[in-house]
């Protein structure tokens, strides 16, 4: 209880609780097709193969817009960049609402729902940068458990499409929206930790091998878990024949598992660093991929797919307590950086996924290819680690008890010019 307190008095609690809002709606809002997946190809008579784009075009469209966003709040402010990022879904849902009637329309709206998928970056910087380094990585969780919006809409968005159409999910997406916005522009303050910098330097972790290992780590950690989350109505649906709204449901008790994870893994890596947790959350996911190939009954990979988003998600909040550590002045920019490769890896999971049944009829090589890559990732964090110790981390992956000043960690110690 007395940690709880130290936390909250050494932020801003309604900024951070404001971004979590902001996060969390935008979330549900981006994966609203994943969501409504089975009315969405019964209405259309898509093939897997084509299911799996149609769910995978919003999350390649809001992987390339998070980047941009990051940037444009480090000139605009990120509760400003917040603000004009929700209009924009708003606006975006009302297209939805009257305009979307044919297959080449849901494309269309997928790209439009790539504007929520942009907030990552500033929504959990906008919420940790109150906080201080030791309790980073706790308020990067509670941020970053915005993308229990996915539990919104796999709960919601079925039970609206039954009564009222899919379509009209969006319009009353756009109505929900309204309340992080308001929330965001009355109770959120702009974090005091910004930092004057070139453009260059803003941009420089494109640049950093270290940005890349992220990028890297993000592609199993984000990437899988929006992945599976976009594509998993769709697989329950065909792979075990239970209704709409059943599919959705079983998706929202892995999604709500991954998202509370992820508050855990930023509070554990806090206490125990974030190399070690990502350590034990790579081996728990690869167990569970690898569980999955081998078709087991409902109810098994029900359970899986909790453990397997469990994992994931504690995997999300570990990896971003490093975050602000590594790129403790521009660390939106780096966060949007990391979060746009992460979500293009969940891009090309439904598409694996969806390719993988179609060719072999069988989602399994799907799972074995995901866990290999999650192998290989593994192998490269623990190689790396060792170059990062005593450099920006104490061992593990904890805050250095010294920390040096945030310019030893910037564009100019890593070497841009």
């Amino acid at each position: 209880m007395s940690n709880t307190k130290l936390f909250l008095k050494s932020g801003h609690p309604a900024t951070l609780f404001a971004a979590f809002l902001y996060f969390d709606f935008s979330f549900a809002i981006w994966v609203l097709n994943g969501a409504m997946g089975p009315y969405i190809s019964d209405e259309f008579h898509l093939s897997a193969a084509q299911t799996g784009f149609m769910v995978s075009v919003p999350t390649l469209a809001g992987a390339f817009m998070r980047f941009p966003l990051g940037v444009l709040s480090q000139y605009i402010g990120r509760k400003n960049a917040a603000i004009l990022e929700m209009s924009l879904i708003i606006l975006a849902m009302v297209y939805g609402f009257f305009f979307v009637h044919t297959y080449s329309n849901v494309l269309a709206m997928g790209v439009l729902l790539g504007i929520a998928g942009a907030s990552f970056g500033v929504a959990l910087s906008l919420g940790s940068g109150w906080f201080p380094p030791q309790y980073k990585g706790l308020a990067m969780g509670i941020a970053g458990a915005g993308n229990s919006g996915t539990v919104l809409a796999t709960l919601f968005a079925p039970l609206l499409a039954t009564h009222f159409g899919w379509q009209k999910v969006y319009g009353f997406a756009g109505l929900m929206m309204l309340l992080p916005l308001f929330t965001m522009i009355f109770f959120a303050k702009e974090p005091p930790d910004a930092e004057h910098q070139s453009f260059r330097e803003h941009i420089s972790c494109l640049w950093e091998t270290d940005g890349w290992i992220f990028n890297l780590i993000y592609i199993v950690t984000f990437g899988g878990f929006i992945g599976l989350s976009t594509f998993l109505p769709s697989f329950f649906y065909a792979q075990f024949h239970v209704s709409k709204v059943e599919a959705g449901q079983l998706t929202t008790l892995a999604a709500l598992a991954g998202s509370v994870m992820r508050i855990a893994g930023g509070y554990v890596s806090d206490r125990l660093g974030g190399i070690v947790t990502l350590s034990v959350v790579f081996l728990l996911a690869i167990s569970a991929l690898l569980a999955l190939s081998a078709q087991p009954s409902l109810a098994v990979t029900t359970v899986l797919f909790m453990f397997c988003f469990s994992a994931l998600g504690a995997g999300n909040g570990a990896l971003f307590q490093l975050v602000p550590l590594r790129w403790p002045l521009n660390t939106a920019v780096a966060g949007s950086m990391i979060g746009e490769i992460g979500a293009l890896g969940g891009a090309i999971l439904p598409n694996a996924m969806g390719l993988s049944k179609s060719h072999t009829g069988s989602f399994a090589p799907g799972f074995i290819a995901y866990s290999l890559l999650s192998v290989c990732v593994l192998i490269v964090l623990r190689v790396m680690q060792g170059r990062w110790v005593g450099r920006w981390m104490a061992r593990g992956g904890r805050p250095l008890m010294n920390a040096p000043e945030p310019v030893a960690v910037s564009a100019r110690a890593a070497g841009v010019p």
